[in-house]
């Protein structure tokens, strides 16, 4: 008998389950990757959509329809009375003076938006099924994401059109966030989670280089197309999401926990209902540091070492959805969520602001300024990977957030710094600016969310999870919707300030989890966490 080829065994090698959790991994991944993709060309798009009036000779090229000289509104061409040349200020409403305060305003449309609508987003989407759900959200969002670069082609410049669009497509890319979280957590245990989850949150820088690779590809020629693609990408993504997507391992009967990790069998339906005392052998073993220590179980105390709550198990049973008051209540959501806001406020500022920020540093023009722009991105990949696998080794996913934004505020201030000194210095500091940024952003809205919606006090019930999801990240969203209004409301003031507004808001998001961090720090080891067989009924 021959042996086998290579390649089949090492298809064979792995079990059914492993292959499916791995397609859920990447299949959730691009699509998540693809909503941060249509967030992205708005910050491209913004040195187009106001240039620096210089002269232009000749139109710029364009992509069909009407002529360059039947788009523009008078105010989009000034005329130079002495050379009887044509002056491009950008595109009317925003080639005024006050251009940073119109283009702050698109920004907070969008994030409001997002923020308000994700508190309602989490409740309304673990009462839906999660495929259908995140498919209305993904077509839609491709079609206003599209409607928003229609306005080059039909030559809108109603800054009303494209508001409204701005919140319309901030409510329906709520739907995203709270459901690809549902689903991975339902595929993946607590073990390594924040190593599992910090790879996989780089959808989120993925999405932006992508979005800013597109969006700059046709900023300059045609900036309508750099909206219109990523729509149509979202839009595609949401079909190929309603036909594959799974929901829980369940569905196709796959165990919901990685094997080598028994004490992740939390997550999902199979849980137990037995209180049950630990044997004295037990109660000297180290107990579990989560449990311990973060999420306590009033707040006060531990839990008592002497006993463990083993929750319900019941297949054919369900659980009713929890209110918005008791995901409140779950130890650790409020000071999570306040440290989130001010971290996104300060990764959305980048988010939208870099590019312009790097056009008038570095005089550059709006293409090379988003390609540049992306190396914060790829340190945010890094930063995100290195926070899982620091929280997965010390079992401290509230030091590890504080660690990295105590970094953060005097980088930002090197930062606005060494940029001004050449484009080497600006390099060197994205990459690093991006990983400390990004780092705790990325643990937060991921593996801390999902232990925190899995939480031993909500004794099994695995609808928790998506309101939890859900209020942390719309908090951190309204931290998102302030930080780009403040940088253009700031910016004509100068860049440095904008700088000190993010310092501060890094030293804020510190402040609210020091007394998590105490905890964390200060609270012994005690029992291990021991589980019950499942009985077959």
């Amino acid at each position: 008998m021959a042996p086998l080829p290579m390649g089949v065994r090492f298809i064979i090698s792995f079990s059914r389950d492993q292959w499916y959790r791995a397609f859920i991994f990447m299949l959730t991944f691009l699509l998540y990757a693809s909503f941060h993709l249509s967030r992205k060309p708005i910050s491209i798009v913004k040195g187009e959509l106001h240039k620096q009036c210089a002269a232009a000779d000749e139109p710029e090229p364009r992509f069909g329809g009407p002529s360059s000289s039947t788009r523009r509104s008078p105010t989009h061409w000034l005329l130079n009375n002495e050379t009887e040349t044509e002056t491009d200020c950008g595109w009317a409403p925003f080639d005024k003076n006050n251009y940073q305060q119109l283009l702050g305003a698109l920004d907070y449309a969008f994030l409001c938006a997002y923020a308000i609508g994700m508190y309602l987003s989490g409740i309304i989407g673990e009462r839906l099924p999660i495929r259908y759900y995140l498919t209305f959200g993904m077509l839609a969002s491709g079609a206003f994401t599209a409607l928003f670069g229609l306005g080059y082609f039909y030559n809108i410049h109603s800054l009303g059109f494209y508001v409204v669009t701005q919140i319309i497509n901030g409510l329906v890319q709520t739907t995203g966030w709270p459901s690809v979280v549902t689903c991975l957590s339902n595929w993946f245990g607590k073990g390594r989670r924040g190593l599992i989850m910090g790879i996989w949150n780089s959808h989120t820088s993925v999405g932006n280089i992508l979005g800013s690779l597109i969006a700059g590809y046709w900023v300059s020629t045609c900036w309508g197309l750099s909206f219109i693609v990523p729509g149509a990408i979202v839009g595609a993504m949401g079909i190929v999401c309603f036909l594959f997507l799974i929901e829980h391992p369940k569905d196709i009967k796959c165990s919901s926990t990685l094997p080598t990790h028994p004490r992740a069998s939390e997550n999902g339906i199979n849980r137990f209902r037995v209180q049950k005392q630990t044997t004295h052998s037990e109660k000297n073993g180290p107990l579990d540091p989560e449990l311990q220590c973060l999420l306590l179980s009033d707040g006060k105390s531990p839990l008592h070492p002497s006993h463990i709550v083993v929750l319900p198990g019941d297949r054919t049973s369900s659980m009713a959805a929890i209110s918005f008051t008791g995901a409140l209540r779950i130890p650790g959501v409020i000071e999570f969520s306040l440290c989130l806001l001010f971290a996104k406020l300060v990764s959305y500022t980048f988010l939208f602001w870099l590019p312009l920020y790097i056009t008038n540093v570095d005089h550059l023009d709006a293409k090379k300024a988003g390609e540049l722009s992306t190396l914060f991105d790829v340190g945010g990949i890094f930063g995100g990977i290195l926070a899982g696998v620091i929280s997965d080794r010390l079992e401290k996913r509230a030091s590890t957030c504080g660690l990295m934004l105590l970094l953060a505020a005097p980088t930002l201030y090197v930062f606005s710094s060494v940029s001004k000194m050449g484009l080497e210095a600006t390099i060197a500091m994205l990459l690093l600016s991006g990983a400390l940024v990004s780092g705790p952003y990325a643990l937060i809205t991921t593996a801390v969310s999902a232990d925190l919606g899995t939480h031993k006090s909500l004794k099994g019930n695995s609808h928790a999870l998506s309101t939890v999801t859900a209020i942390i990240d719309g908090t951190g969203s309204v931290g998102a919707a302030l930080g780009p209004l403040l940088a253009g409301l700031i910016s004509p003031s100068g860049w440095s300030n904008v700088f000190y507004m993010l310092m501060f808001a890094d030293a804020c998001a510190l402040l609210f989890l020091i007394r998590l961090i105490h905890k964390e720090l200060s609270c012994p080891g005690s029992a291990t966490v021991i589980q019950a067989p499942l009985k077959e009924h």
